[in-house]
């Protein structure tokens, strides 16, 4: 065999491993990008956590030094509608769980209205609790208003005083503790307000946090500008900020723009955000249902800077239909605000915020937060 041949044996050897090679990364990396599409595991019908007189919302949990699962949730009173009365009488909740589904026994209110004059004087919501060292770090949305309580379901329309101040004074903001039960230390300002001029000019919403090693913080949050007519808002973007910790000024980036702004990309909302050797991670709800082809069902997106986000290649991560204990198949009314549960790495339980009924606010007769176990 001449040298010829050799060199073209070894180069197309060469070739074929490094080909081999990609495409075991690529199969590996795909593994460990999206581990919730044919992975949700069968729903038990007590899972998660509910209260009988309440509207339930907003689950997120975490596993606390006894081993208990603690969940922090939003409640509001089921005498009034359950839009937009989560905006103006929301308040945050803790409750407890040996188990990582529950079912999920209240125990406190955690962070209850505290006067018209403060920023979240009036509703608390959106909860997401995390930690760093020995601090809880619960970050939430606020709002207030300066009207009376209201008295009856009838104040409480879309079109009401109530829904159009308590939606523009929506604001993100953190309480700390040293201890799950707290005392928790509100803040006299948000965390993250609005700015003029941008895309967040009307309100800041929906935050979901990410500390990470060095304590620097990221947070990828929903917001809306002011629009002409009424509700006077925008349709919803979302962005990110920084800072370099809980206790320093929050800086949104991007330049103040909204990430996924390109016309390929739909509406989104309820994002979470984790991150691991791979890179950050952000779970969404697709609004439109232009990503997953299905309404409200969940896309998957990575980055390597917060910045530039690529789409997973299987977009859809999870789907409003859920199976049960029993084997029956149902299409939640609605199933929002995913929060996942990480132990060693691994996810192991997604909670949702849900709705009976056959989607719409004012359609459902019961929320509550619904536990779904992940498969290995």
């Amino acid at each position: 065999m001449n040298q010829k041949h050799i060199t073209g044996r070894l180069l197309y050897t060469a070739i074929f491993i490094c080909m081999l090679v990609c495409v075991n990364v690529l199969f590996a990396f795909g593994q460990q990008t999206n581990p919730f599409y044919g992975k949700v595991a069968r729903v038990k019908y007590d899972s998660g956590f509910s209260m009988k007189d309440y509207w339930v919302w907003c689950g997120s949990v975490i596993k606390d030094d006894k081993g208990m699962y603690q969940m922090f949730a939003s409640r509001w009173p089921k005498k009034f509608p359950f839009h937009p009365t989560w905006m103006v009488a929301s308040e945050i909740v803790r409750a407890e769980a040996e188990k990582p589904e529950g079912p999920y026994r209240f125990k406190e209110v955690v962070l209850p209205a505290r006067g018209a004059q403060y920023w979240d004087g009036r509703s608390t919501h959106n909860p997401s609790i995390t930690k760093y060292g020995n601090k809880y770090v619960l970050f939430y949305m606020g709002s207030t208003h300066p009207f009376d309580d209201p008295s009856s379901a009838e104040q409480l329309t879309l079109n009401s005083p109530y829904a159009t101040v308590g939606r523009s004074n929506k604001r993100i903001g953190i309480a700390t503790a040293d201890a799950i039960t707290g005392p928790w230390t509100r803040y006299d300002a948000p965390i993250l307000d609005t700015k003029p001029n941008t895309f967040y000019s009307f309100l800041t919403s929906n935050p979901a946090p990410l500390i990470r090693k060095d304590g620097s913080v990221l947070i990828v949050f929903k917001g809306r500008s002011y629009g002409k007519t009424y509700p006077f808002q925008s349709e919803q973007r979302i962005g990110i900020a920084y800072a370099k910790s809980i206790y320093d000024k929050f800086t949104v980036l991007n330049n103040d723009l909204p990430l996924f702004s390109n016309e390929e990309y739909s509406e989104f909302e309820d994002p979470f955000l984790w991150e691991d050797k791979q890179g950050l991670h952000l779970l969404m709800k697709d609004m439109s249902s232009k990503m997953t082809g299905e309404h409200h069902a969940g896309v998957l997106f990575h980055s390597s800077d917060g910045i530039k986000w690529k789409m997973d290649t299987t977009k859809k991560a999870y789907s409003r239909t859920l199976t049960f204990e029993d084997g029956q198949k149902i299409t939640m009314g609605q199933l929002e605000r995913p929060f996942v549960l990480f132990e060693k790495g691994k996810p192991i339980c997604m909670f949702f915020a849900t709705m009976d009924g056959p989607g719409g606010f004012d359609k459902g007769k019961k929320s509550w937060n619904i536990a779904i176990p992940i498969k290995e």
